[in-house]
């Protein structure tokens, strides 16, 4: 059921008292003198975050306590004044002003961080997965959670809803699963996206890893509101506020409407710039993930990210183990990658995108260049290609789309997709 919802007209965006009014009439008074646990994105999302914090600070104001946690997955934890920096407060203002408001990481690799929800079995698992299951997936799934879930009266998710490469569309349970669990659902809900495919998943409302999403969040037993949010540059054009799964649904069909282009050729070439906001290569292939629906057979994609020297963060070393390879590579000779953990498996699939295998030989439907600060030696031990971000001239990649090439200024968020014929 959504209780609270604004949507904007076509090219126009929700203004601030539109905002505050749907946020007060969905929430306020709702948590008087309860604890409320708050999950939020990190950096790597766009949305107005530092106009929304104050404005839910403000609306639960009656609450008995209210903490804030992003919802990392596996992404670093942010540094104290990275937190400050992200709800838009000042070191200052976090000891007077937002003292009573808790700011918090969460930790998907610490044990004592975690509790056991259920499990997820086998039978479970090949029921949700259906056509999509391999044996490559796990047994059971372990579905833990950050134990902080249990400890509030109340959690509420704030979160942009856009197309997604694992799940179809992001937002929702999602801040859940992965965003505050254990590693056991991480790698395998993205393992299943993998065997699915960015194509066969990005831009798509119903599949198996948002069912194993929603199985999982059945588990647990603390309610949960969803403020889901449609984001068009860095502000809304939707807000939607009720249980998880009403909330997200509608923000999901409104992000199908303004967050895809839909293209009529394919294109042989993109250069799609990643923003700054995307400072590993773990987030910036989203610049490729959006792109490849799109797609010529042997076209190219060119990551721009000049700013960008930095593989993963926390998976690097994995990752420069096996580099990137399509889906078959890995399948067919599992015994020799079954150690690696499927979550890093999967995203070196979902960068490298969708191809075959002939005769032991590894045919990628799309070449995929970096252009970034990570050396041409460490682009060919990745198994990508490598292009020197000074010699690019942005200019003139532009206004070249009858040629079949396209120029993204802003990758990792809007999806091409050719139309049906």
């Amino acid at each position: 059921m959504i209780i609270s919802q604004a949507i904007s007209p076509q090219n126009k965006l929700l203004t601030e008292q539109e905002i505050i009014e749907t946020l007060n009439k969905g929430l306020a008074g709702q948590f008087k003198n309860q604890s409320v646990l708050l999950l939020i994105p990190d950096h790597t999302r766009s949305l107005p975050l530092p106009f929304l914090f104050r404005a839910l600070v403000e609306i639960l104001r009656d609450a008995r306590q209210l903490d804030f946690m992003v919802a990392l997955g596996t992404h670093p934890a942010l540094t104290d004044d990275s937190l400050n920096q992200l709800v838009g407060i000042t070191a200052d203002e976090r000891k007077t002003q937002y003292a009573h408001i808790g700011l918090l990481n969460h930790a998907w690799d610490d044990p004592d961080a975690l509790t056991t929800l259920g499990v997820i079995d086998q039978d479970q698992i090949k029921a949700i997965a259906g056509e999509r299951w391999h044996a490559s997936l796990p047994d059971s799934v372990d579905v833990r959670l950050n134990k902080a879930a249990l400890a509030y009266d109340h959690i509420l998710i704030l979160g942009p809803t856009f197309p997604h490469e694992v799940v179809g569309f992001s937002g929702g349970a999602k801040y859940l699963f992965p965003g505050i669990s254990g590693p056991d659902m991480i790698n395998a809900t993205h393992w299943l996206g993998a065997l699915a495919g960015v194509v066969g998943t990005i831009g798509v409302k119903d599949t198996p890893v948002r069912a194993m999403i929603h199985a999982a969040a059945e588990k647990l037993s603390t309610p949960v509101t969803l403020i889901a949010l449609t984001v068009e540059g860095k502000d809304l054009s939707g807000i939607f506020i009720g249980d998880h799964v009403s909330a997200w649904s509608a923000a999901a069909d409104l992000s199908a409407q303004r967050h895809i282009r839909w293209c009529e050729k394919p294109y042989q070439r993109v250069l799609s710039c990643a923003p700054k906001m995307y400072d590993e290569l773990w987030t910036g292939a989203k610049a490729m993930y959006k792109l490849e629906p799109a797609m010529a057979i042997g076209g190219e994609v060119i990551i721009y990210a000049p700013h960008l020297d930095v593989v993963s963060h926390v998976h690097g070393k994995y990752i420069y183990e096996i580099g990137y390879h399509i889906l078959p590579y890995f399948l067919q000779d599992w015994d020799h990658f079954k150690h690696i953990p499927l979550g890093v498996l999967a995203h070196s699939t979902h960068v490298r995108g969708s191809g075959v295998m002939e005769y032991g030989i590894e045919k990628p439907n799309v070449r995929v260049t970096l252009a970034s600060q990570i050396s041409p030696e460490d682009c060919a031990r990745l198994n990508l290609g490598y292009l020197d971000p000074a010699s690019i001239n942005l200019e003139e990649w532009q206004n070249r789309e009858a040629e079949g090439i396209l120029y993204v200024p802003k990758a990792g968020e809007i999806l091409y997709r050719l139309q049906q014929t």
